[in-house]
């Protein structure tokens, strides 16, 4: 019974939206699901839980299918928080300014506390600036240095007259010390006087002066005690009119974070710190008030100023993508500012990271870029093992310099990383980094299909519905939808499934939308994905165009008519990075006298690849099965890919391969107007291969340009039938009868349909009936064999 093709109806499975009963997408619910990820929306469901240590996520799947897209609607809709969100703050530690104290606070009132202590401080300015420019304080301090001065002047003048009654004054030098002179009379002495004096009026001098620099040195003792006993008073005077002028604002800001121990505990210490740094307020140089007010922020000194790292809006958790995982990025770091040419740093100057922003949230980062970033990973872990943002310099870490730097107060990390990676990225971490596992316990693997039925179809129409309503597109009307639903299964490569490649569906979303404004059109209609496609398809098809151009002028040789022995159409597929296409490919081969081997020229060539050589070795072990059991075949066969310059690899020649070698044996010519493709087994049984499309469409393209023939047509394996989603060409093509495809569940079909002949099945005895192709090529091997053995 002759080989019945395929019917179009099997060639492209069409979208029927049964369930939909709306115009557009417009008035289609968008999608609030991760639509065919429900293992990867568990184990996100599961992770997001549980707050142990060691339970982030690595988001593995292909690029294109939307993760961050689909792991952010999630989190967006359906995450359920019960934890309350922070503000973080660095401030001053009044103790140990290189390591800055962090304030936890309540989400939004970060801010308020910073603006609080700037108001505060600036009515503390101007109060304490009033407090010590006043009659008052002006006339006690008055009074205590007068106090100072009488005491002062009089032991100065005690001593003076005591000298004086020894004829010695007491005088001060311009250096400001006390000197000790002998006086002739009321005028010091001079050197000629005094050494006109007698030994023992000289002798006199000197002791007496000895003595009253004995008293002298006491009183300058009692002196300076005088005057640290001034200077506590005076500094306790301060203090007072300070503290005064201080309680006054402190209290009520006090008051008003009662509620917080920890922002109550760091205002008291304000206090005390200001009191003890009033001089910073009551500078009269205006180069000393530049000093303390130095740089960024002039509204108060920098040591009250309030660095709030972390400011949340809302008491939602946070959810932060990170596309530039650098380790500053991430970590933070610490500026450092510049001053009349001197370089200084403090706990204002401290910069958050991501991983600040997304304390109590969730942070969303690339795993390549983390791992192609230097030191990034090792933070990362650092960060996750301890529960703790520490934000320490970078070039500290690098370096073997002693920089001096600030070593701020760890903030308590809670926070999920996602790490989107790839399959490759996945099986890295896992075999060479042990802490990976212990870290990123949780896998959501994204499919890269899903099951297409009605209801996923359904879910479909609402994925496109939510892309059209997220980016602002024109809606799509039923075909438009249902012609984009096809486009996906063919991208899936299986008429009983739907790409789930977001990214791709998005952007032929956004090219049909250009297209339907070029056409002024107010909906997104079939036509516009049909032009998009092509549209697509014609900016990235030059190399299929530079492929088919030698088929045209014919550089590249090809039959797509008649019959030849040892020849037959192979198909392949050819891509670039963003496209790919079919193909045919002549294989012949050739016999002569020998052991037989059948040798493969690409492989021996080193163009064959490991795959193609293990295809070409199951089809010689099964030609021996039928050639060669009672009796060694006395040929050698050679077999090669006609113009072929680069590599060759897979096994969906195989088939074709064996009917070239049966037709070299036998001597029966093959048909031309067909192509072969698909792999076999030891048994000669058709094994499924993949890009049936691209090639059926190849060779119908190279038929088209060779010129069409109503019995042409591509051979594949039955097993693929259910890949089939076919340009709509080719379709009308195979329903006029103008062209053919069948499917095969063995090898043996696919001779018989190259010839035309009963391929032909060994009896128990080895023996094949007569006029079949095996019989032929039997007969060919005995008749070689017997003219052996008389020539031996």
């Amino acid at each position: 019974m002759p080989h019945q093709p395929l019917t179009s109806d099997m060639l492209y499975r069409t979208s029927q939206l049964t369930k939909l009963d709306v115009s557009s997408t417009k008035h289609l619910e968008p999608l609030e699901e991760i639509v065919g990820q429900d293992r990867a929306r568990q184990a996100v469901e599961f992770a997001m839980s549980i707050k142990e240590k060691g339970y982030n996520i690595y988001a593995v799947g292909q690029n294109g299918l939307g993760k961050r897209t689909m792991v952010m609607r999630y989190l967006s809709r359906h995450w359920q928080y019960a934890h309350p969100v922070y503000d973080w703050c660095y401030v001053a530690n009044f103790q140990d300014s290189r390591i800055p104290k962090v304030l936890q606070v309540p989400a939004g009132r970060g801010l308020k506390l910073k603006k609080d202590i700037e108001k505060m401080m600036g009515r503390l300015g101007k109060s304490l600036q009033l407090a010590f420019d006043n009659e008052m304080y002006y006339s006690r301090a008055d009074a205590l240095k007068n106090r100072l001065t009488e005491m002062q002047e009089g032991a100065l003048a005690e001593l003076s007259q005591e000298a004086k009654l020894q004829s010695v004054s007491l005088s001060i030098t311009t250096s400001g010390d006390y000197q000790f002179i002998a006086l002739n009379g009321e005028e010091p002495h001079t050197e000629e006087t005094f050494d006109a004096l007698s030994q023992k009026e000289q002798e006199h001098f000197d002791q007496a002066i000895r003595d009253l620099e004995i008293q002298l040195r006491g009183l300058v003792r009692k002196l300076t005690e005088w005057e640290e006993t001034y200077a506590e008073k005076q500094q306790k005077l301060d203090e007072e009119i300070a503290n005064e002028a201080i309680s006054h604002h402190m209290v009520k800001l006090i008051e008003s974070y009662s509620d917080l121990p920890q922002v109550k505990k760091y205002l008291k210490e304000m206090q005390g710190d200001v009191l003890e740094n009033l001089d910073i307020f009551l500078q009269e140089s205006e180069e000393q008030a530049a000093l303390a007010y130095a740089a960024l922020d002039k509204k108060l000194p920098r040591r009250y100023q309030v660095n709030v790292l972390v400011a949340q809006e809302e008491e939602v958790p946070p959810v932060i993508v990170e596309d530039s995982p650098t380790y500053h990025n991430i970590f933070g770091y610490v500026e450092n500012a510049t001053y009349k040419g001197t370089v200084f740093t403090d706990f204002s100057l401290i910069r958050p990271g991501s991983i600040h922003r997304a304390n109590g949230g969730v942070l969303l980062i690339d795993a390549v870029k983390v791992l192609e970033r230097p030191y990034v990973w090792d933070g990362l872990k650092r960060a996750l093992s301890s529960r703790k943002a520490s934000l320490s310099s970078l070039e500290r870490e690098v370096t073997l310099s002693g920089t001096i730097s600030l070593e701020p107060e760890p903030i308590p990390l809670d926070v999920k990383i996602i790490l989107f990676g790839d399959y490759h990225t996945y099986k890295l971490l896992q075999n060479y980094d042990a802490e990976f596992s212990e870290l990123f316990r949780v896998t959501a693997d994204f499919e890269d299909d899903m099951p297409r039925n009605e209801n996923s179809e359904m879910k479909y129409a609402m994925l496109i519905s939510s892309i059209c309503h997220d980016n602002n597109l024109l809606h799509c009307d039923p075909g438009a939808i249902g012609r984009i639903i096809e486009h996906s299964s063919r991208q899936s490569g299986d008429q009983d499934k739907l790409s789930l490649h977001s990214a791709d569906i998005a952007n032929l979303l956004r090219e049909s939308n250009y297209q339907a404004k070029v056409s002024n059109a107010n909906i997104i209609r079939a036509s516009h994905v049909e032009k998009a496609l092509a549209s697509r398809d014609m900016r990235v098809s030059r190399l299929r165009d530079h492929v088919m151009e030698g088929f045209t002028t014919g550089t590249t040789l090809i039959d797509t008519k008649g019959k030849a022995v040892g020849q037959v159409n192979a198909l392949s597929v050819l891509a670039t990075n963003d496209f790919s296409f079919g193909a045919p490919n002549r294989i012949t081969a050739t016999t002569s006298f020998g052991d037989g081997a059948v040798l493969d020229i690409e492989r021996s060539v080193e163009l064959g690849g490991s795959i193609h050589s293990k295809g070409v070795m199951i089809l010689t072990a099964y030609l021996s099965s039928l050639l060669g059991k009672q009796a060694k075949i006395p040929l050698t066969t050679r077999i090669t890919f006609e113009q072929s310059y680069g590599g060759v690899d897979g096994d969906s020649a195989s088939m074709a391969e064996f009917c070239a070698i049966v037709s070299a044996i036998s001597g029966v010519p093959l048909r031309q107007d067909l192509s072969i493709t698909g792999s076999m087994n030891q048994f000669g049984q058709a094994q499924p291969i993949g890009g049936v499309n691209e090639k059926i469409e190849g060779f119908f393209d190279v038929c088209t340009i060779k010129g069409p023939k109503s019995s042409q047509g591509v051979i594949i394996p039955r097993s693929n039938v259910h890949n089939l989603m076919l340009r709509k060409d080719i379709i009308h093509a195979v329903e006029k009868g103008k062209f053919h495809i069948y499917a095969i569940d063995h090898v043996s079909e696919a001779i018989e349909l190259f010839t035309g002949i009963s391929a032909g099945k060994p009896d128990s005895k080895g023996k094949f009936k007569p006029d079949t192709v095996l019989h032929k090529a039997h007969l060919s091997l005995e008749s070689l064999r017997n003219k052996d053995k008389k020539k031996s």
